[in-house]
């Protein structure tokens, strides 16, 4: 029979999560209440907007490579191939079929699974650097795949697919860029939950279990080769859907949008977000999104002000950020914030007796 320390314990550990998933639901409400705030104060822009829901659509696309690489161990270069899967999935269902923007998430999501949870079979063969070469070809092949003559009826070639971004339906005060935003962290919310239930179920502590003891995972009779596939199906099935948002929310896909620099676009904002971690993959989605554009950004502001005699060049300032943030963070961002924490919170009081 349980003890009363026991009970007390348990009852310590269900408010602890209470207070944790009130910690989530406060911004998760004040999100979706962002388009009201706007109407009513003006101060909110429809380009912010669109950032926000860039930032949510990475977060997707990071939280599905984090699954693969972060929960499960195989590292994966090409995650922008799968992204480029689900924008075209997308695009070609609204553009030739008329079909509802809605619709294409789903198909997308199916389309992608099956393609990851194909290519994973070949890719059980391959560990390391191996399978990261294997993806990186990946990554290659399909921006130039979708240039193909025979397929250009369906993708229009280097010219790509040119889209309408959908209205707010039943006549909602609000613009498209504040529909979709709100569409689209909807569907963030969706997914980050359906990322943590399936990682505390047995399939999740089996891929942590391979990443961490291949040998004894066997030994427990786990079947690694089917829950190796299984969850680069699903990490594919994540990084289609995103790949569908950008597509709808950006109004334009081609070939050229989805070249390697997005793969590794993704593994880097997987890693300065935090590995492993569900926090850092939304950290991560913010990083893709915002490093570039104010990496671009950062040489007017440095050099105007103080006249500097050289040029510095936008991706230097992303390689000096970079470098700070492993030496500070080698664990991430998340990784950092929750070291922080523990250093800084209050010890727990002992209790008598």
């Amino acid at each position: 029979m349980a003890t009363t320390a026991d009970r007390t314990a348990i009852m310590e550990a269900r408010g602890a999560r209470r207070g944790a998933g009130l910690w989530i639901l406060v911004p998760i409400v004040a999100a979706f209440l962002l388009p009201l705030f706007s109407k009513a104060t003006g101060l909110i822009t429809n380009f912010t907007f669109l950032q926000l829901s860039l930032m949510l659509v990475f977060a997707i696309a990071v939280l599905g490579l984090n699954l693969l690489t972060g929960f499960n161990g195989q590292i994966s270069l090409g995650h922008g191939a799968f992204f480029a899967v689900g924008a075209y999935v997308a695009a070609i269902m609204i553009d030739q079929a008329d079909m509802p923007y809605w619709s294409t998430l789903p198909v997308a999501a199916l389309v992608c699974f099956v393609a990851g949870y194909l290519f994973g079979f070949p890719a059980l063969r391959l560990e390391g650097h191996y399978l990261a070469l294997a993806t990186f070809a990946l990554a290659i092949a399909v921006p130039q795949m979708l240039k193909y003559r025979h397929l250009e009826p369906l993708t229009n070639g280097v010219q790509g697919i040119n889209l309408i971004k959908p209205d707010a339906p039943f006549g909602l005060p609000l613009s498209p860029d504040q529909w979709m935003y709100l569409v689209v962290l909807a569907t963030a919310v969706v997914m980050f939950w359906l990322a943590r239930n399936l990682l505390d179920s047995r399939i999740g502590r089996a891929m942590t279990a391979i990443r961490d003891h291949p040998l004894a995972a066997d030994t427990m009779g786990i079947d690694s080769a089917r829950v190796k596939t299984i969850t680069f199906g699903i990490s594919a099935l994540y990084t289609g859907v995103a790949g569908a948002l950008h597509a709808i929310i950006f109004e334009f896909v081609s070939p050229d949008s989805f070249r390697f620099e997005l793969s590794i676009a993704l593994l880097v904002g997987a890693v300065v977000g935090g590995i492993a971690t569900l926090p850092g993959a939304l950290i991560g989605g913010i990083f893709v999104q915002v490093i570039e554009k104010y990496a671009d950004a950062a040489p007017k502001m440095i050099s105007n002000p103080v006249h500097l005699p050289i040029e510095i060049e936008p991706w230097t300032i992303y390689g000096i950020m970079l470098i700070a943030l492993m030496y500070l963070m080698p664990t991430g961002i998340a990784g950092g914030l929750s070291a922080l924490w523990a250093r800084i919170r209050p010890a727990p009081r002992r209790r008598s007796g």
